[in-house]
C-alpha cells in the first residue's frame, strides 16, 4: 500500500513517522517552542535526524478549547516554514482545516493536507470549500480526522456510548464523499481522533478496537502522542496525580506500540528519536525467524 502525495508515494509497508512541528503560542504540548521561522526550521531539521519521515507543520492550536486564528495569522505563520520545509526533500504536510492556507501551500508544493476537520469547513460566505480544494489539486495527500462538536466545545459535551461505529461511519462518508469529488483512494489516510471530543475511556476503547476501523479499506494515522489521556498514567493517579504534557513519553510510546500492532500506518508524534527506536525494537522481534518445532 502506498499513500499518494504531491510529491511522493509513501511507502506503507512499514509505519512511517509523522514528526510534529507546531509553530503555535499556544499548543498543548510545545506551544510557543518554535514561534520563529529559524527556530521552526531548526526543529524541522532535527526531527528529520532524529528519523522523521514526514513533517507536519501546523500554525493553528487545535487544543480543547483553543480560539480560532483568523486565516491571514495563519497565513503568516506557515507560509514561510512551508517554503523551506518542502527543499529538504521529505513529504510536507500542513494541519489546516482552511481552504485558502490549504491552496497557499499547496501552491508551494506541500504535499499533504491534515485535516481536523475532515474538509467539512466553508469560510462565511460559502465561496471557499476545503474538500473542492483538495479535489481540484491533481495529485496531493489528505488525511481525514474525526473530530467531535468543534475545539470549543469539544471535551465539554463528549461524545456518548460506543464510539468506534461511529466514528468508523464519519470516516467511511468522509472518504466515500471525497471519492465522489474525483480524489483516488490512494490519497486517502484516516485517523481516529483521539482526544477529539472522546473521554479517556472512548479513546483507549478506539485503542483497543483499532483494527476494526481497517474495514473501511484505507490506511489509518494516529496521533497519541502527550494526550490528555494519558495524563493519568501514575501510581498515584486516584490522588489526582497528573503528568504534565513533557512527562508523557513512557505512556506515548506504549499507545504507539499498541497502536501500530493494531494497525496503524502512520504514528504522528512529538517525540520522534524514541519513537523510531522503539519501532526498530519491534521490527527487529518480527524479523527473528520463528524456531522449529521439535520432530
Amino acid at each position: 500500500m502506498i499513500w499518494q502525495t504531491t510529491r511522493f508515494e509513501i511507502d506503507l509497508s512499514r509505519t512511517r513517522v509523522m514528526g510534529i512541528v507546531n509553530i503555535t503560542p499556544d499548543s498543548f504540548a510545545d506551544g510557543g517552542s518554535h514561534t520563529t521561522i529559524a527556530t521552526a526550521l531548526r526543529h524541522c531539521e532535527q526531527l528529520l535526524r532524529d528519523g522523521a519521515d514526514i513533517l507536519d507543520i501546523g500554525g493553528e492550536s487545535t487544543r480543547p478549547g483553543a480560539m480560532p486564528l483568523n486565516v491571514a495569522d495563519e497565513l503568516d505563520r506557515v507560509i514561510p516554514l512551508v517554503k523551506e520545509a518542502v527543499t529538504l526533500g521529505v513529504p510536507v504536510s500542513v494541519d489546516t482545516y482552511k481552504p485558502q492556507v490549504m491552496q497557499a501551500v499547496l501552491d508551494l508544493g506541500a504535499d499533504i493536507i491534515n485535516d481536523v476537520w475532515a474538509l467539512r469547513w466553508r469560510d462565511a460566505d460559502g465561496l471557499a470549500d476545503a474538500a473542492r480544494v483538495v479535489a481540484r489539486h491533481p495529485s496531493c495527500g489528505v488525511c481525514l480526522m474525526h473530530m467531535h462538536l468543534e475545539p470549543q466545545t469539544m471535551q465539554v459535551q463528549p461524545m456518548q456510548g460506543d464510539v468506534l461505529p461511529q466514528v468508523l461511519s464519519f470516516l467511511e462518508h468522509s472518504a466515500q464523499t471525497l471519492q465522489g469529488l474525483g480524489v483516488e483512494k490512494s490519497r486517502i489516510m484516516l485517523d481516529p481522533g483521539i482526544g477529539f471530543g472522546k473521554t479517556v475511556a472512548q479513546n483507549f476503547s478506539l485503542l483497543a478496537r483499532q483494527s476494526e476501523l481497517l474495514a473501511a479499506g484505507y490506511p489509518l494515522l494516529v496521533g497519541w502522542s502527550r494526550k490528555s489521556s494519558l495524563a493519568g498514567m501514575t501510581p498515584h493517579a486516584d490522588q489526582g496525580e497528573k503528568l504534565a504534557p513533557q512527562e508523557r513519553l513512557a505512556p506515548s510510546l506504549a499507545a504507539a506500540l499498541y497502536s501500530v500492532q493494531q494497525g496503524a500506518a502512520v504514528l504522528r508524534v512529538h517525540d520522534v528519536k524514541e519513537t523510531v527506536q522503539v519501532l526498530k525494537v519491534l521490527d527487529t522481534i518480527r524479523s527473528v525467524p520463528l524456531a522449529q518445532p521439535y520432530s
